[in-house]
């Protein structure tokens, strides 16, 4: 189940401007500043500016202009140092004016929160026009840096307001209108698919909804296993089965949770052997809730193999948004379901073992033992969504 979360903005907006210093390049030295000129590199926008002696004009690093000689090549820390040099600014990709996708970042930061104030959602037409673009120029741009549609990023929105409206007003009627709903029956279609529940179960705080867990053993310890009447919807791992419990208990707040009777333990012996054998299938329908950014992240670490790696930067490539680096970092920490969704295969940029929700060592025996099933571990180039 995606939902709109609050912090997809603050998402948008780090998107160019926040890398997390182990993942920026450094261009410490002409020859990667040349380099980067070379790839054009837009990471390397902001870090520092070229000029080209022959045309007398000073460019971004991600300039798409004919490239020069490297002879005939000077690199500046900023704009007023080019122009103090005697140059111009590029009139193709204006160095001296705000980033593109800077001015990007801000027109869809303001249309997500048009969707978020308005009681219905303004058309893609009026969104586009706001924005001063084309209705198919704003479409992609919008799901470039959201990560899903306009339309998909509003009915996610309004999930969120039910869930509130829900909480805190007495009748499910009211709660409904509150949250943007012209009919009932427009409602009641959709419903189950956005709470997971009956409107008024989840409103009395969740009574009847059922999670049915059991915990094992495993060679990484102990291993809890949930699931919903969708699908499983946690797997945990951890030393003591006793604070797994609590865990899912704090997961999952509202329902009730029933320890699996003996075919469910056929289940979680299902999933043990699948964590034991790598390299092994596990067809198991999935019950994942997270923010529709989270679920595109989870979307893309299930395509991982066995035995290979991929860094946080690589994945937020794959998702369209490859300077959302920290929120990737931020939603592999999030993974409700270990092993399925591998979070253990992304790495920071330098190839340290790190940042794993249960446990350094339990990342580090995991990539061990899948690397035996294929090629030593190495970095697996994935390919930008089309």
């Amino acid at each position: 189940m995606a939902y709109a979360s609050s912090d997809e903005e603050s998402i948008i907006m780090t998107t160019s401007k926040t890398t997390p210093k182990s993942a920026r390049p450094s261009y410490r030295d002409d020859d990667q500043r040349w380099n980067a000129v070379v790839c054009r590199d837009p990471n390397a926008d902001g870090h520092f500016f070229y000029s080209v002696k022959t045309t007398g004009v000073y460019c971004r690093p991600s300039c798409a202009a004919r490239r020069a000689r490297r002879e005939n090549v000077r690199f500046h820390p900023n704009c007023k140092a080019a122009e103090q040099a005697g140059f111009r600014p590029c009139k193709r990709c204006r160095p001296n004016n705000v980033a593109l996708c800077e001015q990007y970042v801000a027109t869809i930061a303001t249309a997500c929160r048009t969707i978020k104030a308005a009681d219905d959602m303004p058309g893609l037409d009026t969104l586009a026009r706001s924005a001063g673009m084309s209705r198919f120029h704003f479409h992609r741009v919008f799901k470039k840096l959201m990560g899903v549609t306009p339309k998909a990023y509003a009915s996610a929105h309004r999930a969120e307001r039910l869930r509130a409206a829900l909480a805190r007003r007495s009748t499910v009627t009211t709660a409904i209108y509150e949250a943007g709903y012209n009919s009932n029956s427009r409602f009641y279609e959709k419903s189950f698919a956005m709470l997971g529940m009956r409107p008024a179960t989840f409103r009395n705080g969740g009574p009847g909804a059922t999670i049915r867990f059991a915990v094992g053993e495993c060679s990484l310890g102990s291993i809890l296993v949930a699931s919903s009447d969708k699908g499983v919807c946690a797997i945990l791992l951890g030393d003591d089965p006793a604070q797994l419990t609590r865990d899912l208990q704090d997961r999952f707040p509202r329902a009730s949770l029933i320890g699996g009777d003996r075919n469910y333990e056929r289940l979680v012996a299902r999933v043990v052997g699948f964590v034991e054998q790598t390299g092994a299938r596990l067809n198991l329908p999935l019950d994942l809730q997270g923010t529709a950014f989270q679920q595109k992240v989870w979307q893309a670490l299930r395509k991982i193999p066995p035995g290979k790696t991929v860094t946080y930067s690589q994945i937020a490539d794959r998702i369209g948004m490859p300077k959302a680096i920290r929120a990737v970092a931020g939603a592999c920490a999030a993974n409700p379901i270990a092993i399925v969704i591998p979070c253990h295969r992304v790495l920071p940029t330098d190839g340290s073992v790190s940042g794993y929700r249960w446990g350094v060592e339990r990342k580090r025996a995991l990539l061990k033992r899948e690397a035996r099933v294929s090629r030593p571990t190495e970095r697996w180039p994935l390919r930008p969504l089309s």
